[in-house]
Formats: structure tokens, sequence, C-alpha cells
């Protein structure tokens, strides 16, 4: 039913993956659906930049929303769609 991310980890980042269609910032005024795009996994936590932008720290997960924006969240900011 989930894909599994790269670790082994039974946590619940084992339900997310690139490529997956998710929820962000779920059951607020801001959930937005959208696409994993990239997963940081062991940068998380590290500065990080993106192009022109300087991310500290970064966030484990790059989501491309529906409206074309791209966001950085955590795991606890996103549920499968």
């Amino acid at each position: 039913m989930f894909k599994r991310v790269r670790e082994s980890s039974d946590g619940p980042d084992a339900q997310l993956a690139v490529n997956m269609r998710v929820r962000v910032y779920p059951e607020t005024e801001a959930e937005t659906p959208g696409v994993i795009v990239e997963d940081f996994g062991e940068l998380m936590g590290q500065a990080v930049d993106i192009g022109s932008r300087h991310i500290a720290p970064a966030r484990r997960w790059a989501v491309q929303l529906n409206n074309g924006n791209l966001v950085f969240v955590n795991t606890d900011q996103l549920v499968p769609d």
C-alpha cells in the first residue's frame, strides 16, 4: 500500500517516498496537496543551498505543491494522499 523510503525503519518515514502524493500541513487551513520530489534523509538538520536559496536547517522532504510552489518540510508535516 505505501512505498518504503531508502531506510529500513518502520517509523513514520517508512510511509513516505519520492514521487508519492502527499498533503502538506494536514488538518490546518494551510493544507495543500503535492508530490515529494526529494528526500534529504541524512542531510536533515544540516544547512543546504538549493540554487541561490540557503536553507538552515534543512528539512527532510522537498515537496512540489500542486500550485507550483516548492516547500521543505519534516515528516510530521506530511500525510500520504
